[in-house]
């Protein structure tokens, strides 16, 4: 049965290629970028006329406008991926200090997903964008209140947003599933040639492991895990995230920055 599919950062890198792949599968696939020039584009290279949803998932606020965007059209959202990052950029602070890797990698993929939340069924998925880099949360620096490199600060938030796809799955046993997934690292996006300086590898591989997570039988049940697309199977994320009081603390500096809990 064809399902609907929401996608953020489906403008470009993995985020394009695994909704044009979906598309061609039949399924409705939802498109969100920042952008609408380039929106519009993706909906082109996509086909099939897909909706599209702008919206600057670096301000809490907006992330909100787009899942009341979603809701407001669709009464069902059968798979959320949350694939909108940030590495590198020429402003990574906000005016309030906060870090933009932060909000955009971890807190905005949280406020999206609760409010979504109603419409997406049990037998539903949130399948969040995790990576091989990952490193202990500072708490202080993602309050703002202390300024990271960028791979400290990308590191970081990918490891909270695996924490809270882990917390969000203790939270809700019955469903939807939560997964965090490193779809391959040093694939070839935008990211990569901007952040890295190279061509990356093929973006087909990411692609493909976000659909088999979004679609596939293999992750009916796994939610709270996370799998490494380097190894090619389900695996442990760093160890911090095993640490409860490490875990509680993030859990409750996203609950707080983001005005909500899992």
């Amino acid at each position: 049965m064809p399902k609907t599919i929401l996608i953020t950062g489906a403008t470009d890198g993995i985020g394009l290629l695994t909704a044009k792949t979906l598309a061609a599968e039949g399924h409705r696939v939802l498109l969100h970028g920042r952008s609408s020039d380039k929106l519009k584009a993706a909906a082109q290279t996509v086909g099939g006329n897909p909706e599209t949803f702008r919206a600057d998932l670096s301000d809490l606020d907006e992330a909100a406008a787009l899942a009341d965007a979603v809701r407001a059209r669709h009464d069902r959202l059968d798979v959320l991926i949350n694939n909108a990052g940030v590495y590198k950029t020429p402003h990574p602070r906000r005016a309030d200090g906060m870090d933009v890797r932060f909000v955009v990698n971890a807190l905005t993929p949280h406020v999206l997903t609760r409010r979504l939340l109603p419409i997406i069924p049990a037998e539903g998925r949130v399948v969040n964008l995790s990576s091989a880099a990952q490193a202990p949360v500072d708490v202080e620096a993602m309050h703002g209140k202390r300024q990271l490199s960028d791979m400290e600060a990308y590191a970081q938030s990918k490891l909270a947003i695996t924490i809270w796809s882990r917390e969000m799955a203790r939270a809700h046993p019955k469903g939807p599933v939560f997964v965090a997934v490193n779809p391959g690292s040093l694939l070839a996006s935008k990211m990569v040639r901007e952040g890295f300086g190279m061509a990356g590898n093929d973006l087909a591989i990411g692609a493909d492991i976000l659909r088999r997570a979004a679609l596939s039988d293999e992750f009916a049940n796994a939610s709270g895990l996370y799998f490494d697309n380097d190894s090619g199977h389900f695996a442990d994320p760093h160890s911090a995230a095993a640490d409860r009081d490490h875990a509680a603390r993030v859990k409750d500096a996203i609950a707080t920055l983001t005005g909500g809990g899992v």
